[in-house]
């Protein structure tokens, strides 16, 4: 018994059980498959956003550890700005690919990282696994994924008709399992069933928890050269939770 030690815990705001298993074992099924998929050829990529990452430098150089004492950060530090990252995991290489660094995570910015991951291999089939944060089932993105894969259909207007009335009515076209670039959602406040929340953890860990930036160029230069790192002995994570509900 350790009674000083807790976890964090976080509970789906999901209210329907039987929707919230769906779309867990929806989930976990794209990811039982991606590795196949994978050396088929396709792409099976969880993507989100890591916002106000800070580029803070310490106002004095850490003093390393030695026998007998811990290592000692300078507790005061300088601000040089913040920076947010949209990353995607290949679930089926466990390499994180096509990073973008900059300073917002707009619509505009998340339909222009999409766009650029695609452009890497543009013939192949794409599965995103995402939340469903309101940019992740935009119009742009809607007009984006219908202009990619050569669908002609009308769209309609954003908040009066058709694909682009509402979110979900959105979402349910980006989550067509017909289309060549698709996108899986996970259930309300379940961030833990998108894999790239695991590289985010790692990340934060080995490198922006105890490092010290100079400036903002500083930051995104070192966050992608632990991203080069870390792909050279990259490999899948091992899933396995399979969408079955969890007790407290």
């Amino acid at each position: 018994m350790k009674p000083h030690r807790s976890r964090y815990w976080l509970n789906t705001t999901e209210t329907d059980p039987e929707r919230f298993r769906q779309h867990a074992e929806t989930v976990c099924l794209t990811y039982a498959h991606a590795v196949e998929r994978y050396q088929a050829g396709e792409h099976t990529v969880s993507v989100d956003e890591m916002t106000g990452i800070q580029a803070l430098e310490r106002a004095a150089p850490t003093k390393p550890a030695r026998p007998g004492f811990v290592e000692r950060r300078e507790f005061e530090y300088i601000r040089h700005g913040t920076q947010t990252l949209i990353a995607n995991f290949e679930v089926g290489s466990g390499q994180v690919i096509c990073p973008s660094l900059g300073d917002r995570r707009t619509e505009v910015d998340f339909v222009a990282h999409i766009a650029q991951t695609v452009a890497t291999d543009p013939d192949a089939k794409w599965t995103f696994v995402l939340d469903q944060l309101n940019t992740h089932q935009s119009e742009g993105l809607v007009i984006w994924v219908a202009h990619q894969c050569h669908l002609t259909e009308d769209l309609g207007q954003k908040g009066k008709s058709g694909t682009l009335a509402t979110m979900a009515s959105r979402a349910a076209f980006l989550a067509d399992s017909t289309h060549r670039i698709r996108f899986v959602y996970t259930p309300k406040h379940s961030s833990w069933l998108n894999q790239i929340e695991l590289w985010f953890s790692i990340l934060m860990r080995r490198l922006l928890k105890r490092a010290s930036f100079v400036s903002i160029a500083d930051l995104n230069q070192r966050i992608l050269d632990f991203i080069a790192f870390f792909n050279r002995t990259a490999k899948p994570f091992k899933w396995t939770y399979t969408g079955r509900p969890l007790c407290a």
